[in-house]
């Protein structure tokens, strides 16, 4: 692996112009690609296998024309202070809107207020129910805009008119601090390499390759139903491990020079050694991100495929593009400890300060003589960290998530205000009775027993659809939709309909966007721990062969669990029970997003893995040239600790940028990646992992005879590239690399 990828960094250093000229076309391409593609919205949901999947489904053959999953919007009236809707004026003016609200060409039906019964008790607040053709990703802007437009006119009257509903899915808005994370980042690695341009290679790699993935993304959007949701994450991570890749070649490469190696030898080795630990971190976050495809939850599949590959681009330029761009720069780029000019570069430095030992150094020799101290101290405050997770709670994201400015928040307050907590999120019962004799009697029988539940508001009267076979029942519960009692009200309608069933030959279905919301976390729950077997498995064998050891790949894995169990806490924490959520804008705190558990475990065990091949393969490539054990930490710390550090605070600071997104899950993505980085680069590998290395000592790099027999030699620390010195090139060397 070394030796290749050492060819390849030299190739790229030689033939720099083509290897530009070839990301260039690439990014041509993926833009003109982009630009020339149909828009797409967010991406279509659906949960195969769930009951309320399967009762959409249902109801898309035995109704046809209904459009189940068809959006929907309730626009909600309330009457001026003093006044009630039946009024003449107030009345004349629900009853203009819902006729506007009916002339659009995607509109199915609009429910009249007076006529269905939807006024409040007191009279105040009333609400038209809008039924589209097609789901809220696939409406068009001018659909959307009538809608809007049509509330603005009943405003005009002096009504409060707001609208919820899927309908007004919005694309999610990032905010300025996403560029201030890129801005924090080059900041970073400014102060890290003492010159301007080797801190701008790593950005301008890390934008390119985000640019071509992004774009690709947004081509493929609409052929592959792939949502903005999609495109924001691969941006995410793209960019965090883009600049991290390029980080390590350039810091490697700048080592090279300070040890007297030509440039083009330079920028071969730090291929060849440096390269060869992006190619397994990348490896390890693409196994963790296509991963998510055991949930089979399509979007969440397509979400961690797409960003899966613009990792894999990362992982390519950082090995082509960078060692061409060292090309370009020639005697620019400095050695190791020394700046540029324009940063105070070339000042003599005193001998004492010159050889003191720097930061890394001295941390990495303190854990070594407390290694049980600083394990201790890391692992309990891990643990404090990860109790709040003991109380998750999960769900999806409503209207009630979103800030209170919003118009989909403010008419689901006010529906809670007119006809409770719980007529925000209704439950649809659907009754197969095609097997049936009796349908009638058996829908009757299902209707007594949902009445006779608890936590029930309303039971609408069954809806048959032609052939009389199939009926529908609308259940509103007394409780929020997030709330447990409603949960607890889903799973006892589908015991009651278990009961029918078992006496008749009618099956009872329940659906509906909360029903919908409880099957996805339970079905995510259900993943988690295949998940972690498939991903932490495959991770496990690959850094096996990477380290030649069984205790560090454990060791690595454990100290992952302990981040990513104290990042689920403090998720908790801030989005459920509120802590510093003014900070973090978070206008209403609830259940942690379903999907953040899996999610944060495979993208998170992604990049944790990262700094442990970053920093361990220095050590074990100390060791392996006949460093003992507890000098090999050392060295891995001089070499490696001030660029983890780097590192980890340029993926922290692009993670932190998503917090201000429009979007909840945006948010709580950006806040939990964030903290999870920050709990597992600065504890987890600074800390827990040398002082374990430590307590181990020799035993940490055992490897039984016979796997060491049967491994692959991948040769991550470069031992073969000691063989070679710079006068050894082979002019012919580039047919020998089309060989290879």
């Amino acid at each position: 692996m070394a030796t290749f990828l050492y060819k390849v960094g030299r190739l790229a250093f030689r033939r720099r112009h083509y290897v530009a000229l070839l990301w260039i076309a690439l990014l041509t391409l993926a833009g003109v690609g982009a630009a020339s593609a149909p828009a797409a919205g967010a991406s279509s949901f659906s949960v195969p296998g769930t009951e309320a999947q399967k009762a959409f489904d249902l109801l898309e053959q035995r109704f046809p024309g209904m459009s189940a999953d068809g959006a929907t919007a309730r626009v909600v009236f309330k009457a001026p202070a003093g006044e009630k809707l039946d009024s003449g004026a107030n009345k004349a003016t629900v009853e203009k809107t819902v006729k506007d609200l009916g002339d659009g060409s995607e509109v199915v039906s609009v429910a009249d207020p007076f006529k269905g019964k939807a006024v409040s008790k007191d009279g105040t607040i009333a609400y038209a129910s809008v039924k589209y053709k097609v789901s809220g990703m696939e409406l068009k802007d001018a659909s959307k805009d009538a809608l809007k437009e049509t509330a603005q006119q009943a405003r005009a009257s002096g009504l409060t008119v707001e609208v919820g509903g899927d309908a007004l899915t919005a694309t999610p808005e990032t905010g300025s601090t996403e560029i201030i994370g890129i801005a924090i980042a080059a900041v970073v690695l400014v102060i890290t390499f003492g010159s301007l341009l080797a801190a701008g290679f790593p950005l301008l790699t890390a934008l390119i390759g985000v640019g071509i993935g992004v774009s690709t993304i947004t081509a493929l959007a609409s052929a592959l139903d792939l949502g903005t949701t999609t495109s924001t994450l691969a941006m995410m991570i793209g960019l965090a491990v883009g600049i991290d890749y390029a980080l390590f070649i350039v810091s490697r490469y700048r080592a090279e020079l300070a040890e007297g190696r030509e440039r083009e030898e330079a920028a071969g080795r730090a291929v060849g050694t440096a390269g060869s630990a992006v190619v397994f971190a990348g490896l390890t976050v693409v196994i963790a991100l296509v991963g998510l495809a055991v949930v089979n939850i399509p979007m969440l599949t397509k979400m961690g495929v797409a960003a899966a590959g613009t990792v894999a681009i990362a992982v390519l330029i950082a090995l082509t593009m960078i060692p061409a761009l060292l090309g370009y720069a020639g005697k620019k780029i400095k050695p190791t400890g020394q700046k540029s000019k324009l940063l105070g570069g070339g000042r003599a430095k005193s001998a004492e300060k010159s050889a003191r030992p720097n930061m890394g150094t001295r941390w990495a020799s303190f854990v070594v003589r407390r290694p049980l101290a600083v394990l201790l101290l890391g692992v309990i405050g891990l643990g404090a960290a990860a109790i709040p997770a003991a109380s998750l709670e999960l769900g999806l994201p409503d209207d009630g998530s979103q800030p209170t400015s919003t118009t989909q928040r403010r008419a689901y307050d006010l529906l809670s205000e007119g006809f409770g907590p719980g007529f925000n999120g209704p439950l649809m019962v659907v009754v197969d009775a095609k097997d049936s004799k009796t349908p009638k009697a058996d829908v009757t029988t299902v209707t007594d027993k949902i009445k006779a539940l608890k936590d029930v508001t309303t039971v609408t009267p069954a809806t048959f659809n032609k052939d009389g076979d199939t009926a529908t029942i609308t259940v509103v519960p007394d409780s929020k939709p997030s709330s447990v009692t409603t949960e607890d009200l889903v799973h006892g309608i589908r015991d009651a309909g278990a009961e029918v069933k078992a006496d008749t030959d009618s099956s009872v279905l329940v659906t509906g966007t909360t029903a919908m919301n409880i099957d996805v976390s339970q079905k995510l729950n259900d993943a988690l721990i295949p998940y972690l077997i498939l991903v932490v498995g495959l991770a496990f064998l690959l850094l096996i062969v990477v380290f030649r050891s069984i205790l560090v790949p454990l060791k690595a894995a454990l100290g992952f669990l302990l981040s990513v169990m104290a990042a689920l806490g403090a998720v908790v924490a801030v989005f459920q029970w509120g802590w510093l959520s003014g900070l973090m804008g978070v206008e209403e705190t609830g259940p942690v997003m379903s999907m953040m558990p899996i999610f944060m475990v495979g993208v998170v065990f992604g990049l944790a893995m990262d700094y442990e091949v970053f920093l361990v393969t220095r050590m074990r490539e100390a060791h392996v040239h006949g460093e003992k054990p507890s000098q090999a930490i050392v060295t891995g710390f001089r070499h490696s600790a001030r660029v983890v550090t780097a590192a980890a605070v340029i993926m922290i600071a692009v993670f932190s940028g998503f917090i201000s997104s429009s979007e909840s899950m945006i948010k709580m993505i950006g806040f939990g990646l964030a903290i999870a980085v920050f709990f597992d680069a600065f504890v987890v590998r600074m800390a827990i992992v040398p002082a374990v290395l430590a307590l181990l000592g020799q035993r940490a790099w055992w490897l039984p005879k016979w796997l060491n027999r049967i491994l692959p030699n991948v040769d991550v620390e470069g031992e073969g590239l000691r063989k070679l010195d710079s006068k050894d090139s082979d002019p012919d060397e580039d047919r020998e690399l089309v060989r290879a």
